[in-house]
């Protein structure tokens, strides 16, 4: 495979809602280049893209894949990414490497809720866009209401460059206005001709707005057109390239990936009119720094896909941002600093591969065998002091379970497997969590973590069961509270003695110690779950020896981890040990240990004690029409909605929810909008739990005591 040149690189990221017909569309672009013979089909299992097995049996993409396709002396790079949200951190990565991502549109559904939360992403990061309205042989698509709905939603700047000359069953030609052509489609092979009569005052007015749209690009321009009525078709072309970059304009193209219409159409658009990586704005650092992409730069490139493949093991995708890399030259991990040696470089188009010398700025390229690189890593040339690349940002996750190996046997494969996982998806965050006793795995929905679990249970043959979280429970307390516990212990030579008189009070930032028992010394520990507990030593008279204090701590700091109420962490507390007795012989460090263990216990059980739950916000994007069954649900959910506000032809609600009441909260609301809604969730604050819902707590855990006891 020749290497191409930064100018002559194109990359784009297929995104749009599941079903809209992206895998096909990849398909059709490799067939058009070459890349392929004969075009397979979703439903003969035989896409290039979609040909991991989880893939095929569910015929929905799970995974983004890289792909490229050569048309017209440009090398096309190609990333066709799931069309759900559960998969959204595959398209957020796509996204963040593509120079002009593609907006695939059903042409019967519209815009969907995957096209919402992507255009979002896409404005963040200043992607110019190109949409292709696909699937016009359905019977419900309907061409000139979703070119409204699109411009209603995204502005004026959506701009028809073509149109079909009729839609449904019978579709089959194009009227091209950059071109001023007629295509018409039999076996996916287009006949070029002229249009016709009758449709050439349509594609006059449309080619007109392209005019106007391309002198935009250009203040020269814009007078030039504005004093002449007109441009040259160089000036026009270029005007328009300009004007997609600047994102002045968003270009509407017409297929049917099914039958291959427009795909040629749509690889010489991306040809003349997509960015290449030089004429867009090039990667930033962590520092700021913004690289160019030029070739003849110190290497750089961000490693933004890391997936394990058969007979290749780990194989990591990345972005070249400056320089070039060749086969059998050596790069440092700017995160780790391990040397790492690129002993093959790859053209990837999803199972089909193929070896290339050398990659420059600007490609994407794959390779295999490093030791220490994952996704989010940064390989430099070694004299190179640019530091780290600037990392994709990944959302929260929105969906927590508890995940056991039904066969203890199979529990250190099961925590393997599970980093595996992790490794090629940086959106799946697994955990054990001393606190809960619990494997929690956290990833953006149900769907989600149904994919791991068939993973892990089909491929790695290990049966898993999915359990309902607990909950990270906080207790504190919200009054002072006194008590004091004496150990003793004889059995015979050596005993046991220690007695502790304590007061603890609820902490808050800013306070001042009471004034009622002196503080002598003073230890501050910041917890590790969250919040404090300060440790005053308030002893007079020697009544106990210092050598005993960090004994009593101790003994604190284990009631602490276990709380008194249900054995969930404890926060924000402040003690005084003010009195106490020794034994001249019996007292040791055991013996205050436990002391202040029961001591702090009851005075905790003394001093209001409360429950803490975690708050989430939350924030729901609906259909209007749907808003009012989400809203009840969300109240139904002890949610404080916190505010309301458009976005198109979505509500976005946000509120404050309890964590206890979101399990499963994206399949409810799936089955309440027809899958037409989705949010996202970020921990908020601890807040206190109403007095039922701690009563139902209390009782609980005083039942499962009783179950172990």
């Amino acid at each position: 495979m020749k290497v191409y040149q930064t100018n002559e690189i194109r990359n784009i990221a297929l995104i749009g809602g599941a079903k809209a017909g992206k895998t096909t569309l990849a398909e059709c672009m490799l067939f058009e280049g070459g890349l392929i013979n004969r075009r397979g089909s979703i439903d003969d299992k035989n896409t290039v893209s979609d040909y991991r097995e989880i893939e095929i049996e569910r015929e929905n993409s799970v995974f983004s894949t890289v792909l490229y396709s050569e048309f017209d002396g440009k090398k096309i790079n190609i990333i066709d990414t799931p069309g759900f949200d559960d998969f959204i951190g595959e398209i957020i990565a796509g996204i963040h490497v593509a120079d002009m991502p593609v907006m695939v549109i059903n042409a019967q559904n519209g815009i969907e809720v995957t096209t919402e939360i992507t255009w979002r992403m896409m404005n963040e990061n200043n992607k110019p866009v190109t949409f292709v309205l696909n699937q016009l042989d359905h019977e419900k698509a309907n061409f000139e209401e979703t070119l409204k709905e699109l411009q209603g939603h995204f502005g004026n700047k959506v701009v028809a460059t073509q149109f079909p000359v009729s839609t449904g069953h019978g579709f089959n030609s194009i009227v091209d206005v950059l071109e001023m052509k007629l295509y018409k489609y039999t076996d996916g092979k287009a006949e070029i001709s002229d249009i016709p009569a009758d449709l050439m005052g349509k594609a006059e007015e449309m080619r007109n707005a392209l005019i106007e749209a391309a002198a935009e690009s250009d203040e020269a321009l814009m007078e030039k057109y504005f004093e002449n009525g007109e441009l040259t078709d160089e000036e026009f072309f270029n005007g328009l390239g300009k004007s997609i970059i600047q994102r002045n304009v968003y270009p509407l193209l017409c297929a049917c990936s099914k039958h291959n219409i427009g795909t040629n159409g749509l690889m010489n658009f991306i040809s003349k009119y997509a960015p290449a990586p030089n004429q867009v704005e090039g990667m930033k650092t962590e520092k700021g720094d913004l690289l160019e992409y030029k070739s003849d730069e110190l290497f750089s490139a961000l490693v933004f896909k890391t997936s394990i493949e058969p007979h290749l093991g780990e194989v990591n995708f990345m972005k070249i941002a400056a320089g070039e890399i060749s086969e059998g030259s050596d790069a440092l991990n700017a995160a780790n600093g391990t040397k790492e040696r690129i002993t093959q470089l790859i053209a990837v188009a999803g199972k089909n591969r193929e070896k290339v010398a050398k990659a420059v700025a600007g490609d994407i390229i794959a390779t295999v065998k490093l030791k220490s690189t994952g996704t989010n890593d940064t390989l430099v040339n070694a004299k190179s002091n640019i530091g780290r690349l600037k990392k994709i940002e990944y959302p929260e996750p929105k969906f927590r379970t508890a995940v056991k190996a039904q066969n203890t046997s199979d529990d250190e494969k099961l925590g393997g497997i599970l980093s595996e996982i992790k490794k090629i998806d940086p959106t799946v965050i697994v955990e054990y969590s001393k606190e809960l006793k619990q494997i929690i795995v956290s990833c953006q929905g149900e769907m989600h973590m149904n994919a791991a679990k068939w993973h892990i249970e089909t491929i790695e043959k290990v049966p898993l069961d999915l359990i309902a979280p607990k909950i990270p429970y906080r207790e504190t307390i919200t009054k002072s509270a006194k008590a004091n516990y004496r150990h003793k212990k004889q059995s015979g030579g050596s005993g046991q003695f220690g007695e502790v008189h304590m007061m603890i009070e609820p902490w808050k930032e800013g306070m001042s110690w009471t004034t009622e028992f002196p503080v002598r010394g003073n230890d501050e520990h910041i917890l590790p779950w969250g919040g404090k507990l300060i440790f005053n030593n308030c002893i007079v008279g020697g009544a106990i020896d210092a050598r005993f204090m960090p004994a009593i701590l101790k003994g604190i700091m284990e009631k602490i981890e276990e709380g008194p109420l249900t054995g969930s962490y404890a926060r924000d507390i402040v003690v005084y040990v003010y009195d106490g007795k020794m034994h001249p012989v019996d007292s040791n460090e055991i013996s205050f240990k436990l002391a202040g263990r029961h001591a702090f216990r009851e005075a905790f059980k003394n001093a209001g004690p409360k429950i803490l739950e975690p708050i989430y916000d939350v924030e729901v994007f609906v259909p209007s029409d749907r808003m009012g069954d989400v809203m009840t649900d969300l109240q139904g959910r002890r949610g404080l909605v916190m505010g309301m506000e458009s976005e198109g032809n979505y509500q976005k609600i946000r509120a404050r929810i309890p964590l206890a009441e979101m399990n499963k909260y994206s399949t409810a609301l799936s089955s309440l909008t027809s899958g037409k809604a989705t949010y996202t969730m970020k921990f908020f604050e601890y807040q206190q739990v109403p007095t039922d819902v701690q009563t139902t707590l209390l009782k609980a855990y005083e039942e499962q005591e009783a179950e172990e006891e």
